[in-house]
């Protein structure tokens, strides 16, 4: 479905160079959902503005690599099909569903103007669009009595059903999610979610769940990719990460900083330092200055993503075992 190669994105200001993705080999296969996961500052959102070509134009840019979309390179097509593509046939459901709704405009108008622009030639009659108004407000769990009400009418969670559906109201192949939960409440994260793995599965949508929360990656997931300072550091499916002998030292770090309510003695252990600045990378391994096996390789030489089957990781401490 999706095939990324050796990508590369930077932040050009007057003042300096911000290196925010630095060399991404990634895939997402058809009907599979992806998560990937890092802090904030990794590039996870760099990297999905760069395959629907979102950048800032001012400053951001693709310097290097490829994206291939069933077949199609998205960086060659001209703008014109690119926004085709864009909201078509790859959807994303961006943070904030506060500031994703316009707030003047109804939220069945808002549904409705991301079908007719994507809509066949001669086939937007007003009342076919209608009707796929409600049947996509109700497949998000709102009554399509609602569709004529404005944004402010809405809770959080709503909104964010809002915006689902208008990511989905068109039938994309690829939906890019970032972060969607993060302004919702527990409760309202966890019926959100489960509606997106339901809708997931009902309309054979793959997906790519951008998130810091391992817990709704292991939920919602097939595979992931932990990502830090614009480099992919471990990959493989979720039960590689979750029962695999063998992580990288940041993978542990996330782990070890995860509440776990049975074992009540039990304190959390954060990662010591923090993220570099992506202006000022550190030579070699990104993770070095926070690694506690740091060791001269590490500052010197970044490592190569190294494969046992379906789980990679880089990282030097690994690289001698069969």
């Amino acid at each position: 479905m999706l095939e990324i190669k050796d990508l590369k994105v930077v932040y050009q200001t007057d003042e300096e160079t911000v290196r925010a993705v630095n060399g991404v080999n990634l895939t997402v296969d058809r009907r599979e959902t992806l998560g990937l996961v890092g802090e904030t500052g990794a590039g996870k959102t760099s990297l999905a503005l760069a395959v629907l070509r979102l950048l800032p134009e001012r400053t951001g840019r693709i310097t290097k690599g490829e994206i291939l979309f069933g077949g199609l390179d998205l960086l060659a097509l001209p703008a014109a099909e690119m926004r085709a593509i864009r909201g078509g046939r790859i959807s994303m459901i961006f943070q904030d569903p506060m500031s994703s709704l316009n707030p003047v405009l109804t939220i069945g108008a808002q549904i409705a103007e991301a079908l007719e622009y994507h809509q066949e030639e001669g086939k937007s009659s007003r009342e076919r669009i209608n009707r796929r108004v409600d049947e996509m407000l109700e497949l998000v769990g709102l009554s399509p009595s609602r569709k004529n009400d404005y944004p402010h009418q809405f809770s959080g969670g709503m909104k964010q059903r809002v915006v689902i559906a208008m990511a989905l109201a068109s039938g994309p192949e690829l939906l890019i999610a970032d972060e969607p939960t993060t302004a919702l409440d527990v409760t309202i994260q966890a019926q959100v979610l489960s509606l997106m793995k339901n809708l997931k599965g009902h309309l054979d949508t793959s997906m790519i769940l951008i998130t810091h929360d391992l817990g709704i990656v292991s939920r919602i997931c097939d595979r992931v990719a932990v990502m830090y300072a614009g480099d992919i550091i471990e990959s493989g499916t979720v039960r590689d990460l979750i029962l695999g002998q063998r992580h990288h030292p940041y993978t542990n770090g996330l782990f070890g900083s995860i509440p776990d309510l049975k074992v009540q003695s039990r304190r959390l252990k954060p990662i010591d330092g923090l993220m570099p600045d992506p202006s000022r990378l550190p030579s070699g391994c990104g993770f070095h200055p926070r690694c506690v096996h740091c060791a001269d390789i590490c500052r010197q030489r970044k490592p190569p993503l190294r494969q046992w089957g379906t789980h990679g990781i880089a990282c030097h401490l690994f690289e001698r075992l069969d």
